[in-house]
């Protein structure tokens, strides 16, 4: 008697529900919209489609590979035999030897790598980053320093072309004057 009482409660129920949905509407024989009707109708729809289209079937059959594959008991079922792992570790051979020499001669120099020497790099580095930055600042100085020698250096060249000419003028100045005085010029 209970579960006929559940079942015309959860009639009632979703009658009311499919009332607050679809409101007094009804279906073209006159009865009112079922929901779940209206989602048996788009399910069979889409399955209808999804079987006429041959890429949708594709698609759903390696979804369902997709699916056995992700499944950890997948897994379990293709474990690899013993035989066919010492077969990879054979073809494998050389490049784990040569990967073990160079592991042990990473173990030789551990004394070394543990050194104080290593130990204090990140304390060098910082010191080294702030010599850059000083040697950044210098060199930019020295560049100004450079421009102005270089201004001060055609300056002075100006200068001493000017006083070169006016020495020659004042020199033959003079020349013309002793000339005309009759003076011989000291030779």
């Amino acid at each position: 008697m209970d579960k006929t009482s559940d079942a015309d409660n959860l009639e009632v129920r979703l009658r009311a529900l499919e009332s607050q949905i679809y409101g007094e509407r009804r279906n073209k024989c006159g009865k009112p919209v079922k929901c779940a009707e209206s989602l048996a109708r788009i399910q069979a729809g889409l399955t209808n489609t999804a079987n006429k289209r041959e890429r949708v079937k594709i698609l759903h059959k390696k979804i369902e590979d997709l699916l056995k594959y992700l499944d950890p008991q997948f897994t379990d079922h293709i474990t690899v035999p013993d035989a066919m792992k010492l077969e990879f570790i054979l073809a494998e051979e050389d490049f784990l030897l040569s990967q073990a020499a160079l592991l042990e001669q990473v173990s030789n120099m551990q004394p070394l790598l543990d050194s104080t020497y290593i130990r204090d790099v990140p304390e060098h580095a910082t010191k080294l980053q702030r010599l850059s930055q000083i040697h950044i600042k210098e060199q930019d100085q020295t560049e100004a320093q450079a421009l102005e020698v270089k201004k001060l250096f055609e300056e002075y060249n100006k200068m001493m072309f000017l006083l070169s000419k006016q020495f020659t003028q004042w020199d033959e100045t003079l020349r013309k004057v002793e000339e005309t005085k009759g003076v011989r010029p000291v030779e």
